[in-house]
């Protein structure tokens, strides 16, 4: 293969003219030969036994030359983009046999290539990060959680129903005297003030007793999704058995041993402290990172084919599709489910694909002008990474993914950090509050 020439015919289009030569051209017609005759009935031979020049003197020189074009083009086109220097977005492919016979194959590929684009400012950005600070309220609310959830029921007794108590009680509900669907249940387990049941309904279990039996009046919204129901009022007759109540752990070295990893409660707190900080800083970060990276975005020039959107949208859907798949639904059902078409959910991804395009265009550029490119050590650190996160050996990582495209991911990271690094940062301080 030889790369005759590449010119640029419009913006983000260019044609290569490419040259397969003789020898090469001669390979693939015999390959079409081979791959054909089986199918051919030739007079005078058996079916697939007919010589070459034989079946192109009945049918003419170039009766195999069709499909061996399509079986060199392909390659001849990778290797001749590669030569070009340009990199090529996944589109359309318009192509133009120039000439074809015994002295090779000539044929031109007009391709989609990425933009030339300039960054006019990615040095000293100002954005503000924020430093962080925990309150001795947010320590708590944390310890609170985590007792909330190494509580237990326990049953009560000696006194009525209230709001926040878990009651266990039956109900069958009647609209007009009638029974109806889903009106009846038996030991239904409730959390009075979780606002589960239609607005009324809670309301009067609160102040009754275990063992009480008696009815709740209520009106159906006139929104309700059973329509045969909306606006109409129910009776439901209703026997409380038990009323339990949520009871905490008490916050003490004990608690600490059972529900951490720690001795002492005051270790637990200094370790919690740590993780609220560690969450606001990783919080503090993104906000700092992404109020770059949106400058970024507005300081990138040049024209983008729409391929790349497009691209980035057909990446989106597919990466949708495999989580549905993984919950055992597809695309196709997700749809009909929501009511929307493809047209309208391809929409919801085009916003932050051009982010992510522009982005992305803008911080190889900035690789490009500050020259970075990562060490062997690096590569080899991010196959290791690769192998570690999905459990599989380092030469399996490499196999499936480019070094080529890995180089490129790092380099736009180094180039992430050259803008973090020289970004100014007017620091916004939250003082903590003092607690009383």
């Amino acid at each position: 293969m030889a790369l005759k020439q590449a010119n640029k015919v419009e913006t983000n289009r260019v044609e290569l003219e490419i040259e397969v030569g003789a020898e090469a051209f001669e390979q693939a017609v015999s390959v079409a030969y081979r791959k054909n005759i089986g199918k051919m009935n030739i007079p005078g031979f058996r079916k697939g036994k007919a010589p070459r020049a034989y079946v192109e003197k009945i049918y003419g020189e170039g009766v195999f030359y069709e499909d061996a074009v399509n079986a060199l083009y392909p390659s001849a086109l990778d290797e001749a983009i590669v030569e070009s220097g340009y990199e090529y977005v996944e589109d359309k492919i318009d192509l133009d046999v120039v000439s074809v016979g015994k002295e090779g194959l000539c044929f031109k590929a007009v391709i989609t290539v990425k933009p030339e684009v300039e960054v006019t400012e990615y040095k000293g950005l100002k954005a503000a990060k924020k430093s962080v600070s925990v309150k001795e309220t947010e320590i708590k609310e944390a310890l609170e959680q985590l007792q909330d959830r190494n509580s237990r029921l326990v049953t009560v007794e000696d006194r009525a129903a209230q709001n926040g108590d878990t009651v266990v009680f039956d109900f069958d509900g009647y609209v007009d005297d009638k029974a109806f669907e889903g009106g009846k249940a038996e030991n239904h387990s409730l959390v009075l003030g979780s606002g589960q049941f239609i607005p009324g309904f809670e309301d009067q279990i609160v102040g009754k007793k275990t063992g009480e039996e008696f009815d709740v009046d209520v009106t159906f919204p006139e929104e309700y999704h059973a329509t045969e129901l909306a606006g109409k009022p129910a009776v439901f007759k209703c026997k409380l058995h038990e009323i339990k109540v949520k009871e905490l752990p008490e916050l003490n070295d004990d608690f600490a041993k059972d529900c951490s990893e720690f001795d002492t409660l005051e270790e637990l707190k200094a370790d919690t402290k740590e993780n609220i900080k560690k969450q606001k800083e990783r919080a503090a970060n993104e906000a700092f990172e992404t109020e770059l990276m949106e400058q970024l975005i507005a300081n990138l020039k040049g024209e983008i084919p729409e391929a790349m959107y497009e691209n980035r949208v057909n990446e989106s859907v597919r990466d949708f599709d495999y989580r549905l798949q993984a919950q055992g639904l597809n695309l196709n059902t997700y749809l009909q489910y929501t009511g929307m078409d493809m047209d309208a959910f391809r929409k919801g991804f085009r916003e932050q694909a051009e982010k992510s395009v522009k982005l992305r265009l803008a911080l190889e550029k900035i690789a490009q002008l500050e020259n970075i490119a990562p060490t062997a050590e690096e590569i080899e650190a991010e196959f290791a990474k690769f192998a570690e996160q999905y459990k599989m050996e380092v030469e399996q990582i490499k196999s499936m993914i480019p070094e080529g495209e890995l180089v490129k991911d790092l380099a736009v990271g180094k180039a992430m950090d050259v803008v973090k690094a020289t970004a100014v940062k007017p620091t916004k301080t939250t003082k903590a509050k003092k607690e009383d």
